[in-house]
């Protein structure tokens, strides 16, 4: 993978020895060395945006600022730490944690996705509509993850440093005007994307595949739909059943084959970032959570075999939030991740088969479709166990009592294991899963509660203050880790 940030960088360097001044009028004409470009192409930029961008999301491998790591998988009780528990277990992040985040997001990933869509679009120097539909929709993800983990963020006046009109203070948009734009760009990219049309390179996603991509722009605009459904009903329903009701126009995932990941290589830098940390960084900091190894257990959930290693053929986790002293004397006795999700060329998922039939199981149950709800449900299971190569137990489905909200928000969170940041979206958004009572020996910070957002970078109160300021009033709270966002239930 990090072998495009070096292409990136020596291009990038390429551009800037041009000097803006000449002898003749034609001299920059007759010394144009084709060999050094001055635009750096899609091709370029769109490996090196995704890879960014999901590395970063999937968790990054620098320590004090692994978002998935030493964050969202903490907090959603996927994992615990078995030491350093003040490094996201007690709700303790560092400022590089939110500032780098922000940074790496908005400059590696949204940048260039918006340079791709300037470059190729209908008045753009190599005009492509099929790179341009991608970005679109890469942009809108990357989008997605920045509202719903900070909050109103810049949106419309973003990225734009480098305009012919440049905005260096933007300002900040409220998740819902946030929401409506990306809904926007989702259509206008399925628009976009033609099966059939121009050729891209570069594609680490899907490869080219332009109709994998038609399914996830899709896809992607039913989650949206959905996590927006409580506060803008009329809208949210519509959007459902124009997608629904034209599958020829508006394809969507129809199996894992059409699952949005960056498959990663066997060797670095191209492997996984799970693979850097704990194989060739050596860092053995995390345990299962017992939340969820005692969750599926009780319910016979044999994903339990696939996901977490038996100790003496038994499943035991960790409590979140111990101190050190205490947790460290769960190391002998308590279950962690298997190997499969350490191993060099495992995925980075960003959406999948069996979490799109949830969200239209909830979509059901909320009365926003009018499909089945149980039979969605029990499709999303089956798909999350076909991932795994397994089959769904008898009589599994049945012993759930039901397509209930929680139900179904309950599954889609065990579904979702690996894809922390997802996972602590649904949990503020429904407050399901129900937790259990944390253990009396835990410490935690943020006041006990589970973050509910990140705070704004350091960077924007020395340079943007003026506009930080209106995006926290947006929020309708202060700028810390327990102010509820906009699609909160």
């Amino acid at each position: 993978m990090k072998k495009f940030k070096s292409i990136y960088s020596l291009l990038l360097g390429s551009t800037l020895i041009l000097s803006s001044n000449s002898c003749t009028e034609d001299f920059g004409q007759m010394n144009t060395d084709p060999n050094n470009p001055t635009t750096i192409g899609s091709q370029y930029l769109l490996p090196y945006a995704m890879e960014n961008s999901i590395d970063r999301y999937w968790g990054g491998t620098t320590r004090f600022e692994r978002l998935n790591l030493d964050g969202a998988m903490l907090w959603i009780q996927y994992l615990a730490r078995n030491i350093y528990s003040n490094e996201g277990d007690s709700y303790g992040i560092t400022p590089a944690f939110y500032n780098n985040t922000w940074e790496s997001l908005y400059n590696d990933g949204l940048t260039n996705f918006e340079r791709i869509i300037v470059l190729t679009g209908p008045e753009g120097v190599n005009p492509n509509s099929n790179y341009e539909g991608v970005a679109l929709v890469m942009k809108t993800w990357v989008y997605s993850l920045l509202t719903d983990m900070y909050g109103a963020v810049p949106y419309s006046e973003a990225v734009s440093g480098s305009a012919s009109e440049p905005v260096y203070t933007p300002s900040y948009d409220s998740m819902e005007s946030i929401y409506a734009g990306m809904l926007a760009d989702l259509k206008t990219a399925n628009e976009k994307l033609t099966v059939g049309g121009p050729v891209i390179a570069g594609d680490i996603v899907y490869n080219g595949d332009i109709l994998k991509w038609k399914k996830f722009a899709n896809s992607l605009r039913l989650r949206l739909a959905n996590r927006q459904a409580a506060k803008k009903p009329a809208e949210s329903k519509a959007i459902m059943a124009e997608i629904l009701g034209s599958p020829a126009t508006y394809p969507i995932f129809t199996s894992n084959a059409d699952n949005a990941t960056l498959a990663h290589t066997g060797t670095r830098p191209s492997n996984n970032s799970w693979n850097e940390v704990m194989v060739f960084g050596g860092r053995t900091d995390w345990s299962m959570s017992k939340t969820f190894v005692d969750l599926l257990s009780s319910t016979g959930d044999t994903r339990l075999e696939a996901i977490a290693t038996d100790v003496n053929g038994t499943y035991s986790g960790i409590p979140n939030g111990l101190p050190d002293a205490i947790a460290t004397t769960y190391l002998s006795s308590a279950s962690i991740m298997q190997d499969r999700f350490r191993d060099a060329g495992a995925p980075s998922i960003l959406m999948t088969y069996s979490e799109l039939n949830f969200i239209l199981a909830e979509a059901a149950v909320d009365g926003d479709i009018s499909g089945d709800a149980a039979a969605y449900m029990e499709e999303g299971i089956k798909a999350s166990y076909d991932y795994y190569g397994m089959a769904v137990p008898d009589g599994f489905v049945e012993g759930l009592g039901g397509a209930t909200k929680e139900t179904v928000m309950t599954q889609k969170w065990i579904a979702l294991f690996g894809q922390g940041v997802e996972a602590w979206t649904e949990y503020r958004r429904t407050g399901f899963p129900n937790f259990p009572p944390a253990d009396p020996r835990a410490i935690f910070e943020n006041d006990g509660i589970i973050p509910t957002r990140l705070p704004y970078p350091t960077t924007e109160y020395s340079l943007n203050k003026a506009s930080l300021d209106a995006g926290v009033s947006l929020n309708g709270g202060p700028d810390n880790m327990k102010t509820k966002l906009w699609w909160a239930e």
